[in-house]
């Protein structure tokens, strides 16, 4: 596989990824960078008027009703029902659960190739944040896997997920965190042609 493929792959992982599953505040260099327009030169993905359409978004980080950090609680904590629940199992499972059979298989996918993700509380695997790091992770140790991952784990539900956060997300960083992520991993299915599992989606 290409190095130059993975290194794009895998630094827009982690960006990623990292937005997705920690608070705001803990990582405000992300948000930093995001918010700001010096990562659309040198983001791999997309036509410079998509990028700056996503980066006017990602610009708006407080309103006048809510702030980032509150996007944040209301999008991936709670204590309402989140408007996009961002775990596989919601979606894959027919009961819209966690920990479902969807996370239980990626669980054993993980033991098989010897993947450990160190959580700090007893939460699913399938967490968007922590599934779209775990590519970067794959990538840089484990590239002929990357296809695996993303075909039978990842894409079969991301879409979805993304365009419901985008579309209920009522907040425009997240929205654009959502468009920028969307055209990401349709980038990495077309390069690596991936072709996504068939699953019933329930949500």
């Amino acid at each position: 596989m290409e190095q130059q493929l993975i290194t794009n792959i895998s630094l827009t992982a982690r960006i990623l990824g990292a937005a997705f599953y920690y608070a705001p505040t803990e990582k405000s260099d992300i948000v930093e960078l995001l918010s700001s327009q010096k990562w659309v030169e040198e983001w791999p993905y997309g036509s410079n008027e998509e990028k700056q359409r996503i980066a006017s978004l990602l610009s708006q980080t407080t309103l006048e009703e809510e702030t980032l950090a509150q996007a944040y609680q209301r999008l991936f904590v709670g204590p309402y029902a989140l408007p996009a629940p961002p775990w596989g199992s919601v979606y894959l499972d027919h009961e819209n659960v966690l920990f479902g059979n969807s996370t239980l298989d990626l669980r054993e996918w993980m033991l098989e190739n010897g993947i450990d993700i160190a959580l700090t509380q007893n939460e699913p695997e399938d967490h968007i944040g922590l599934m779209i790091m775990m590519v970067a992770w794959i990538a840089e140790t484990r590239p002929e896997k990357l296809n695996e991952l993303l075909a039978e784990h990842l894409l079969p539900w991301a879409y979805r997920y993304l365009e419901k956060l985008s579309l209920q997300g009522a907040f425009p960083y997240y929205e654009g965190l959502a468009m920028l992520t969307t055209l990401t991993l349709k980038n990495w299915q077309s390069q690596l042609n991936v072709k996504p599992a068939e699953k019933q989606l329930f949500c």
